[in-house]
Order: structure tokens, then sequence, then C-alpha cells
């Protein structure tokens, strides 16, 4: 059989015989050899780890330290499940297993810290010096795949969902006009008779009615908004100039309801790519909600801060709040809180957030208010995002 022992290991099996120089000459290969490989494992854009079976971390390349939170002290003193408590249940090295028993495996899971993140794991045994098991372990991060991937199936299931619901709106539509039309003659008709006290009752019924068509004309108008968007017509606008547009629309309602806006900034917004029209929308929108959280009384507070990238604008009402577990369902169509709500504006506001290129969150308390955030990409990003694609 060929001798498949490298150079340098002949060399370390005899190194008790090597003289000073050459003893020199072969640290210093050592070194250059371990800064290279260093070099390497840390441009690797997955994550490198080496664990022995206790799970005690020997080794972390550049990227697993980012993506687990790691330092460089932890190296050798601490078990990976301390660090990271969500690998305990999906690493677990069971001593009782016989080292060329344990295959390579794959597993995917989320993480929490240091941020929340989606990791898929590649564990690979292997023996080191002395029969010592070993455990290689590559981490790739798999969060903007997933997110994608949920996101594509997400509108796989509307799309086909609103395809269906929209031809029924849109034939509801018909009937809806007729009736109305009908309603505005009845109400013609009653006018005539006067102050007759049986005209009267029926003008109140037909009051009613009229409202109910009006209400049902609007949820259709909303569905059809949310499900047909239009492309947004962007230009250099300015976010404060829109949002007082829209205060200023609303302030008889605000008035009516006691809510206090104050809106604080620290000098000037830098101009964004928008829709006009539609950013009155999200404004419209976000407003509304914060005054019907709110009912009668309270507080809506608008701030603004700006980095490089983004300008950032935060909704803070004193409202009755919403709880976690209602938080992820209110983008979800239909999703309300409200006797009288359709659930379809924020899932507007959040699609025409998605077209400007921008991103809203949510942080809400029961009983405390409930925070929004708008962040927009300022012009030279958003011209930058639009090159690209």
């Amino acid at each position: 059989m060929p001798d498949k022992s490298s150079h340098l290991d002949r060399i370390l099996g005899r190194i008790e015989d090597l003289d000073t120089d050459n003893l020199t000459t072969l640290v210093r290969r050592l070194v250059r050899e371990r800064t290279l490989l260093e070099t390497v494992f840390n441009t690797i854009q997955e994550g490198m780890l080496v664990v022995d079976r206790t799970g005690r971390i020997e080794y972390a390349n550049a990227a697993a330290g980012k993506l687990l939170g790691l330092k460089e002290a932890d190296l050798g003193q601490v078990v990976l499940w301390k660090v990271v408590p969500d690998l305990s249940e999906v690493l677990d090295f069971d001593k009782g297993i016989e080292p060329t028993m344990l295959p390579a495996s794959t597993r995917e899971l989320e993480i929490t810290y240091p941020e929340p993140r989606f990791i898929r794991l590649y564990v690979v045994p292997f023996e080191a010096e002395e029969r010592e098991l070993r455990f290689a372990i590559i981490l790739t991060d798999i969060t903007e795949e997933k997110s994608s991937t949920e996101e594509r199936i997400a509108n796989e299931r509307l799309s086909s969902i609103f395809d269906l619901a929209a031809g029924v709106a849109h034939e509801l539509g018909n009937p809806l006009n007729s009736i109305n039309i009908h309603l505005q003659l009845m109400e013609r008709q009653l006018k005539r008779l006067g102050k007759d006290p049986a005209a009267e009752k029926l003008a109140s019924s037909l009051k009613a009615c009229t409202n109910e068509v009006q209400r049902l004309d609007g949820i259709i108008t909303h569905f059809l908004q949310a499900i047909r968007p239009q492309p947004p017509d962007l230009r250099e606008v300015d976010l404060l100039d829109i949002l007082d547009e829209v205060i200023n629309m609303q302030a008889p309602e605000l008035e009516n309801l006691k809510v206090h806006v104050d809106v604080e900034l620290s000098g000037t917004l830098p101009p964004v790519m928008g829709d006009p029209e539609q950013l009155k929308q999200v404004f419209f929108n976000i407003v509304k909600n914060a005054m019907e959280a709110m009912d009668t009384g309270g507080d809506l507070r608008i701030t603004a801060r700006t980095n490089d990238d983004f300008v950032t604008m935060l909704f803070a009402d004193t409202g009755v709040g919403i709880s976690q577990q209602e938080i992820s369902r209110v983008f979800q169509p239909y999703y309300t809180s409200k006797e009288s709500g359709h659930g379809l504006g924020m899932m507007v506001v959040q699609r025409i957030m998605r077209d400007h290129g921008g991103q809203i969150g949510i942080d809400s308390q029961p009983g405390r208010g409930t925070v929004i955030s708008l962040r927009f990409p300022q012009r030279h990003r958003r011209m930058r995002m639009l090159e690209s694609t």
C-alpha cells in the first residue's frame, strides 16, 4: 500500500530527532499553515464549530461567532447550549453511542439569541486523537430563505382566495347600487309626506338601511383595494406634508373623540420616494385605528427619526392595546377587534409599505397602548433598490 502520510506527518513522527534550526523551521511552518487555515475558515459565510461530546466549544469561525453571539473567551470554556439554550434539544450527544454509529445529520431550528434567526445545522461526528469523539457543526443562516418561502406560500394562498372573492365582490356591487338608488327614491317620497308619524318611523328605518348599504359598499371598496393594489406612482415626497394633510382631514373626528395629537420632530425630514395618495391611505388607516382604540379621550404621539438610509415614523397611542397572541393576526385579512371594522385596513397598510420598499412594525401592551413604526428607505437608498431589481 502507498504511504498516505504527509511530509509534515513524517517530520512530526521523528520530531525528537530534529535539531534547533529544523525545529524552528517546523514551528514557523505550522504557524503559517494555522494562520492560512484560520483565514480561509473566517472568510466562509457559513458558521463552523467544533465541539466535544459534552458540547464544549473548541473552535468557532467568525461567522459562527456572529451568528450565535460567541466571544473569543468562550472557546474551550463554555458549553454550546449554555450559550444558546435553543440548541440543547436538537444537539443531544448521547455518550452511550459508539462514534461509528453516529451518522451525519441535518436539522433546522429557530434561535432567539443573540437575535431571532432560523438556522440549518449540518452535524458530522469524527474521531480526534486517541479516539476522542468530536462534532463538526456547519451553521447556515436561512432566515431570509424561510421568510421568503413562507411569504410566497401565504401570497399564493391569498391570491387563490382573492381571485375567487374578487368576482363575488364585484357581483355584489351591482345589486347594492340598485338598492341604494331605490332607497334614495323612497327617501324623496317620504319627504313629500311631511311630518306624518308613520312617515317619520319609516324614515328612521330607511336611514338605517341606507347606512348598512353604505357600510357594505365600504367593505367591498376596501376589499378591492386590498386585493387589486395599484403600483405606486413614485415621486419625491415630504412625509410631513402628507401627514399634515391627513391630520387636518381627520381633525373634526379627532376633536369629537377628544383625542390629542402631538407631532414631535427634531429638525426636518429628508424626502422619500413615495406615492402621495397611497401614503395618505397608510397614515389615515393608522390614525383611524388609534382613534378607535382610544374610544373617547387619549393621546396620539407621532415622532420621527432618521439615519443615513431610513426615515422612521412612530405612532404611539394610549388605547386599549393588543395582546401578544393577537399581534401576529393584525395583518391577516378580516381580522378586527371592532364591531364595525372590516379587518382590511392594516393589510392594506402592510402591502403599501412593501410596495414602497419599507417595513411596518407593531409593539403593544394591553391597557397601555400601541406603537406602530413605519420605516421608509431614503430617496438614495430607494433608487438603488429600484436599480437593482
